[in-house]
């Protein structure tokens, strides 16, 4: 088996992430688990949030028609809960958080997940996630 992937993007989400590339330049993805934004994946323009030695990395996001790859960080304490967890950011109509570069497009990311197999977890538990800033 292949090593399966931490956290993956929808086409919709992909969609938007072409268009918020095209005006932004570069992004990143940072989920804290905060109060203000409950568990929402957040988009920045990369490197406008400051990733912490406590935070993990969980991929980076390919998306074809973007250059770079489009980094996806998590803090530790949510990393925890989520580890089990394959990731997929999606994208619906509404407003989330007002810091995250969708918001003026009357979108908002959000995750959708499953647990991981048995077979991809064994392989994933074998695997150190990178932590600290980038």
């Amino acid at each position: 088996m292949e090593n399966p992937l931490r956290v993956e993007l929808t086409a919709l989400a992909e969609d938007l992430l072409r268009k918020l590339t095209s005006i932004h330049g570069p992004l990143m993805f940072h989920q804290s688990g905060g109060c203000c934004d409950g568990s929402s994946p957040m988009c920045y323009p990369a490197g406008e949030f400051r990733v912490g030695g406590q935070d993990v990395k969980l991929g980076d996001l390919v998306v074809a028609g973007i250059q770079e790859p489009i980094g996806f960080w998590m803090s530790a304490s949510q990393f925890e809960y989520w580890k089990h967890t394959h990731l997929t950011v999606d994208v619906v109509d509404g407003r989330g958080g007002g810091f995250s570069l969708e918001s003026p497009e009357g979108k908002r990311f959000l995750i959708r997940s499953r647990l991981f197999t048995d077979q991809e977890w064994a392989i994933l538990e074998k695997q150190e996630v990178p932590t600290g800033a980038y």
